[in-house]
């Protein structure tokens, strides 16, 4: 993060101090919320990208689609804007550092930790998902880790959203990052929220392995090998990877999105179980898919394969692909033969003895809690044996009162594993989807009338504006985003704010001039003066000076410096001692040579050992009686 070099202020209220990172498309800048008094990260459009309208469109979709994800593993994006032909977005400042910071300094993550990563990501998608928005650009560099364990993800910048009819990005446009695409997504064709799975798939490989599957010489390359090549196993690369997350990775990076988990939720438990070690359906769906009376393979509890069924390379299909499993190795003849076959019948017998002994994970199906309260559906649910997610989301519902119970995630009446984690969707009430009007310019009372007539609740907020008192800047979402009806809205309303002259000091006129003209000035007269701190063709002081309040559009006058002033050599030194004469000279900004000559002039009117003149060289010419030389310039003194 570096300080940004030339501040600025977005919309007179986002002030910039840091940047945070370059993208494809967008700065992403450390703010100042002046009116709300806390840090945002403000993302803003490349200025060569403001003027296509393309770009323009789909970065204010971007905001739209964001600002109605409310989840605690997604960056909440607050507002968004244009000023002076830059466009924005505010968003929610997320301390701490991106997965793929943490990538570059770990290399590789504990399967385990990787595996919770993944999960915590899942539960953002499948929340984004159900809301109709495909992320389809889920890479490390747009997942967030706090150092409390938080993760979010960031930057929909080419989300879509799903139920739009006019979507910009229709099959045939290719968004996203190679390294990270889903095979459909690499050919063009259109996406589904399966696509983010493959790439979040991709992710929890190069988490647990240290790179990514597919490597070349260019973009080109890798989205093509993401097509047309079979992905190398994570075993393959990292032994250390346990099999039951190897198969969870080989069906989330299934080439078809048939084979690949179905759902953001589906891939999360799967991850889930896997930490809490409970087998994983990745692992169950390949064995179940294996001819009924073949041993696919033997497997210990470490999750190390021990012997294939067949003396070469036996084979499960895992999402569509053939899932490897190590060759058994070659009978030999004599009397090895019998002693090995009793030790594959003890390993077989051990194996399926505690197979049989662990019951296989209990599914029940969860209860309906709809019309319930929170603390009621709680109560059934674990009473049923699932856990309950702390966090709610909201959903609107025309049967079911406001607070109470509307749904549940997964849904009600589902099959899931006893245990499995249950999110509560609360009810917003009878509400519908709304589009936020442009009430800009209006009148307080009419943007107001206009925006409860919708069902929207009005909150008002005061920002310094040179717009007349009363009328509405902007609003909070902005106009254009689509919201539920009783959701609230805040009204941006001018307030006088008497403006503070700036530090003008060293800049050329040009610049003052700009620099007044921003902060709401104009200028007025220009004198020239002598200035002992400020360079020839500089401002050396204004009036009124910086800090100073003054109406906005009044004249700040300027004095432009002409170089250093002339001092002159008082009289008084003459007949002084050399350290008297020594201190008046040094106070007037002068420098006084170590070098003292003999006065050779009159000295009958001066006593010994003292000034009898001066001169700007060593043994010169005494200077004449009101001479003056440059400040700062050296003297020597000559003595009686």
């Amino acid at each position: 993060m570096e300080p940004v070099a030339q501040p600025r202020v977005f919309s007179e209220r986002y002030e910039l101090t840091h940047l945070i990172a370059r993208g494809g498309m967008a700065q992403v800048y450390l703010a100042h919320d002046r009116l709300l008094d806390r840090p945002v990260a403000l993302k803003v459009l490349f200025p060569e990208l403001s003027v296509d309208l393309a770009f323009v469109e789909r970065f204010r979709r971007e905001a739209q689609a964001a600002a109605n994800l409310a989840h605690p593993n997604i960056v909440q994006v607050f507002d968004w804007g244009e000023d002076q032909g830059s466009y924005f977005i505010v968003m929610e400042y997320v301390e701490g550092r991106s997965l793929s910071t943490m990538l570059r300094q770990s290399t590789r993550l504990h399967p385990t930790e990787a595996a919770g990563i993944a999960a915590k990501v899942a539960a953002g998608l499948a929340y984004a998902h159900r809301r109709g928005v495909v992320h389809r650009d889920v890479k490390p560099g747009n997942i967030l880790l706090t150092a409390s364990g938080e993760v979010k993800v960031t930057d929909f910048g080419i989300a879509r959203a799903v139920n739009t009819e006019d979507n910009l990005t229709q099959a045939g446009s290719v968004m996203g990052t190679a390294a990270y695409f889903s095979p459909e997504q690499a050919e063009g064709l259109t996406v589904d929220a399966r696509s983010d799975l493959y790439s979040l798939g991709v992710v929890l490989f190069e988490m647990v392995t240290g790179r990514t599957p597919f490597v070349g010489e260019s973009p080109v390359v890798v989205a093509s090998k993401h097509v047309r090549e079979t992905a190398p196993l994570a075993r393959e690369v990292n032994p250390g990877v346990p099999v039951a997350l190897e198969a969870i990775i080989a069906m989330a990076m299934a080439k078809s999105p048939s084979d690949r988990y179905q759902s953001a939720e589906d891939f999360r438990n799967d991850l889930l179980r896997f930490n809490e070690g409970q087998p994983v359906v990745a692992e169950t769906r390949a064995l179940s898919l294996v001819p009924t009376g073949e041993v696919a393979a033997i497997t210990t509890m470490d999750g190390a394969a021990a012997l294939a069924s067949d003396p070469g390379t036996a084979s499960i299909p895992v999402g569509g692909r053939p899932y490897a499993m190590p060759p058994a190795k070659k009978k030999r003849p004599g009397w090895l033969v019998p002693t090995l076959l009793l030790l594959l019948v003890a390993v077989v017998i051990a194996s399926l003895a505690f197979a049989f002994s662990s019951s296989p994970t209990k599914k029940v199906a969860v209860p309906d809690v709809a019309g319930l309260t929170v603390n009621q559906a709680e109560a059934q649910l674990i009473g049923a044996g699932f856990s309950v997610r702390p966090e709610h989301g909201t959903v609107p519902s025309a049967t079911v009162a406001a607070g109470l119970v509307a749904a549940t995630d997964p849904k009600i009446g589902s099959q899931q594993a006893e245990g499995s984690v249950i999110t509560l969707e609360l009810s917003a009430g009878d509400v519908k989807k709304v589009t936020i009007p442009d009430v800009s310019g209006y009148t307080q009372a009419a943007a107001t009338a206009q925006l409860q007539a919708l069902g929207l609740v009005v909150t008002i907020a005061y920002v310094p504006s040179p717009l007349p008192q009363g009328s509405v800047i902007s609003t909070i979402p902005t106009a254009g985003t689509s919201v539920w009806t009783k959701s609230t809205v805040t009204m941006n309303l001018p307030i006088v704010v008497t403006p503070t002259v700036p530090n003008l000091l060293g800049l050329s006129p040009v610049n003052a001039g700009a620099s007044l003209a921003s902060a709401g000035f104009t200028v007025g007269t220009s004198t020239q003066a002598c200035s002992n701190t400020i360079a020839t063709g500089l401002v050396s002081a204004s009036s009124p000076s910086a800090g100073v309040k003054a109406a906005t559009g009044s004249a700040v006058n300027l004095t432009i410096s002409t170089g250093v002033c002339q001092v002159t050599i008082p009289s008084s030194i003459y007949g002084q001692s050399t350290g008297t004469a020594i201190t008046t000279l040094s106070g007037l900004g002068l420098t006084v040579g170590s070098n003292i000559g003999t006065f050779t002039g009159d000295c009958s009117m001066y006593a010994s050992n003292t000034v009898g003149g001066v001169a700007t060289t060593d043994g010169g010419v005494p200077l004449s009686s009101g001479a003056t030389v440059p400040y700062g310039s050296t003297v020597f003194l000559q003595v009686c």
